[in-house]
């Protein structure tokens, strides 16, 4: 089965060896995504649904390149460094699959690989 790789230019992906999502068959798989744009700047500082927003249009320009799209997202996988903010991101993500409604998780970690960045998310997808 042949896969596809799919980059955001970030220098993180070719450094550490992984792709921002990767689609084999009609599955995509994008990886953990953070608030950082092709420049290594942080966006959204001390921002949860910010960082959410950004990484939601991160997560959708991967899936277009891999032929899918949002609508095709069937599960979210959210990671943040403060529980008591979770609603701001649920919010993002509400605004996001109110009407797609994917299998989601949203948990609580100690920390992301940056101080300042507050959400990692990533989302599975089937192509139909």
């Amino acid at each position: 089965m042949s896969k596809q790789l799919i980059s955001s230019g970030t220098t993180w992906e070719k450094k550490f060896g992984y792709s921002r999502a990767v689609k084999t068959g009609n599955f995509v798989f994008v990886a953990g995504t953070t608030a950082v744009d092709e420049n290594g700047n942080v966006i959204g500082e001390n921002d949860p649904y910010q960082q959410a927003v950004f990484i939601y249009k991160k997560i959708e320009k991967a899936l277009k390149e891999a032929g899918a799209a949002l609508e095709n997202v069937v599960r979210v996988r959210t990671f943040v460094t403060d529980i008591t903010r979770w609603e701001e991101v649920a919010k993002a993500q509400g605004k996001v699959f109110e009407n797609i409604r994917p299998a989601a998780t949203l948990v609580e970690v100690s920390a992301l690989v940056n101080p300042e960045l507050l959400v990692e998310i990533e989302v599975d997808a089937v192509i139909e």
